[in-house]
Formats: C-alpha cells, structure tokens, sequence
C-alpha cells in the first residue's frame, strides 16, 4: 500500500484569502490550452490575432465553469444546493462535472463561431486537442482534495484517503483518470491531429475515447454518496451520461469520413 502524500488543499493563504490547488489547476489548464492553441493558430486560420483567441479561451473558460457547476448541481445533487443555494459558490470544495461542462465549452464555440465566422465544429475540432490538459489538471485536484475515490482494493499502489470514514485502501482513481483522460487522451488527439481530418472527425475521436475512458474508470471508482449505483450493481451516473458521447463520437467520425469519400467522388 502506498502512503497518501498528505497534500493541503490550500496552496496559499493570504491573511483571510486563501488559494486552492483545486483553483489553481483550472488555472493551469486554460493556461495550458491558451499556449498549444497560439501554436496551431496559423494553420487553424492564419487571419486570426492572438487577442481573438483569446476571447475564444475565456468564453470557453465561461463555458467549463458554469457549466461543470451547473452541471454537477443538475445531475449530481440537487437536492443539497436547493436546500442551500449558495453551496454553488464554493466551487473550491469541488464538485464540478464533466459533462456539464462539455455543454457550456459547446454552447460557447456556437455562440463565438456565430459571430466569428466559424462553424460550430471548426471551433471544437480546434479546441479538442487541448482539453485533456484541462481535465488532467482537475484531477489531480480532486487526487489532492481527497475526493473522487475508488473502491477497496489490495492492490500494491492502494491508498488510504483522509476524508473516507472507513478508512480503507482503496484505488486511487483520480490518478487512473489523469492518466486515462488528461495524458492519453492528450496522446491520442495530439497524434491524430498531426495531419489534416475532415470536419468534425476530431470532436468525434475526443467524444468516443473520453466516454470509453471515464466509461472504465468509474467500474473502480466510489459513485458519489448521495446517488449510489443506478442500476445492477455497477452503472454510476458517470456512465450513463458517458454513454450518449461514445454512440455520437462513432457517429461524427463515420460521418466525417463519408462526407468526405463523397465530396472526393464528386
């Protein structure tokens, strides 16, 4: 069994503010995906100042925020944040989702394409390579919140988290999911990505290997206390909302490809 490294939450503490590791990694990652995007914008559009970029990472930014919040008090715990309306500010306790968050970075690049003169999956094949650095970074804020974590195991590299009541060893699924959704995934789209694809190809492949990859983490993950399982045993929420983005991304690369063998054939 490993040691759980014991890591303050709080990375800095001026007087009353205090500066969250969970803060700073969201923080980390829009820089990150600012910085890898300045170096493909020449070949996204080469009439595109860095300033207009920019304005894209914040919307965007925007979109992750309130919709990963949102998103985790509509799918995750209503209950609580009806009962008190202002647990939705203290974003720095965690409790962001996904998938919420995926909707708010859609709902962004639709509203910015719209009036930037870009389609809506211009912008998200653009931005795909890069998320991973984003959801790698909050993961490894959820490993150092002690939360999101997995089920008892005796596995070698099992850990006991200070914030489980039973204090039992148990797989560190944060860190499974780092490797899975922030370097693979950032592996595999950066790989794919190195040539040219057709339209809508690459949000398919980010759709289809994200679902797969959170589909299997949470088979060892703790499903958060207030849902439990929703069926048989073993489906988390995590799963299901997983689902739907697996069935679209084989979709959008099937449809990509097609589109393309029949725009070459005419």
């Amino acid at each position: 069994m490993l040691a759980y490294p014991q890591i303050d939450p709080v990375a800095l503490a001026l007087g009353p503010l205090k500066i969250h590791w969970y803060g700073l990694m969201y923080l980390i990652g829009i820089g990150g995906a600012w910085w890898l995007l300045s170096r493909r914008l020449k070949a996204f559009d080469p009439t595109w100042s860095k300033e207009k970029l920019s304005d894209l990472v914040f919307w965007s930014a925007m979109g992750v925020i309130l919709g990963g919040r949102l998103g985790y008090v509509l799918f995750y715990d209503l209950a609580a944040y009806l009962d008190d309306p202002l647990l939705v500010l203290q974003v720095w306790k965690g409790g962001m989702s996904f998938h919420g968050g995926f909707i708010g970075v859609m709902l962004a690049c639709a509203w910015f394409g719209q009036r930037n003169g870009k389609t809506f999956f211009q912008l998200m094949d653009f931005i795909a390579p890069v998320v991973p650095i984003g959801l790698g970074a909050g993961r490894i804020g959820n490993f150092i919140n002690a939360e999101l974590w997995g089920r008892a195991t005796d596995l070698p590299w099992a850990m006991i988290f200070p914030t489980d009541p039973q204090q039992l060893a148990r797989h560190p699924s944060q860190l499974y999911q780092f490797a899975m959704e922030g370097v693979l995934l950032f592996a595999i789209l950066w790989l794919y990505t190195r040539k040219p694809r057709p339209t809508m190809a690459v949000s398919g492949m980010f759709a289809l290997w994200y679902g797969i990859f959170r589909i299997i983490a949470e088979f060892v993950r703790v499903p958060d206390a207030q849902l439990g399982y929703l069926a048989f045993g073993w489906l988390t929420m995590g799963q299901l909302l997983s689902l739907p983005m697996v069935a679209l991304g084989i979709f959008l690369i099937v449809h990509a490809y097609r589109r393309q063998a029949a725009q070459g054939v005419a």
